[in-house]
């Protein structure tokens, strides 16, 4: 099943934390599969405490065999060893080394907690459509009519433009 997941850092070396992220990723992947990356972009911090840093992000499309839910436990061990802490123990929106959000998996709509699929926010962040949007602009979510592009070029946001970090990583 097709999978995108957003990658944010802003903390410690933020390109190292999303390809450790990646590479932690990859053994849980169907054998042999592609991940496909967006650029990175670095992007100025959304709803974060005072004087957090800017961001790194990315999304990535992988194709895992199992269940969302799976794949929500392995991205949380991977924040985990990265030394985010967990939910109940960390700040709502706290400088973190690595951030792994699941997006949208195959054409599941999905609302049991601790996961909401299409993620519930997903519309309304330009440093999460942009990226996106690179690698799947016709793709319309479970529950929504327009494409990812149409949201993105539809997008009221506050958000400064984001600046390209590299497309080779």
């Amino acid at each position: 099943m097709e999978i995108a997941i957003a990658l944010g850092s802003n903390l410690g070396d933020r390109l190292q934390n999303l390809r450790s992220a990646v590479d932690a990723l990859r053994p849980h992947l169907v054998a042999g599969s592609t991940i496909e990356r967006s650029p990175i972009y670095q992007t100025d911090p959304v709803d974060c405490p005072p004087g957090s840093e800017p961001f790194y992000n990315a999304v990535i499309i992988v194709n895992y065999a199992g269940a969302a839910i799976e794949l929500l436990n392995v991205v949380q061990e991977i924040e985990r060893r990265a030394g985010r802490a967990c939910v109940s123990e960390r700040a709502v929106n706290a400088p973190r080394t690595i951030d792994l959000d699941l997006l949208y998996a195959g054409d599941q709509s999905l609302v049991a907690e601790p996961l909401i699929l299409p993620h519930p926010r997903l519309h309304l962040r330009r440093f999460v459509l942009e990226p996106l949007v690179s690698l799947r602009p016709e793709r319309v979510l479970p529950g929504c009519s327009r494409s990812l592009k149409g949201l993105l070029d539809a997008l009221q946001s506050e958000e400064p433009p984001l600046e390209w970090v590299t497309g080779d990583w």
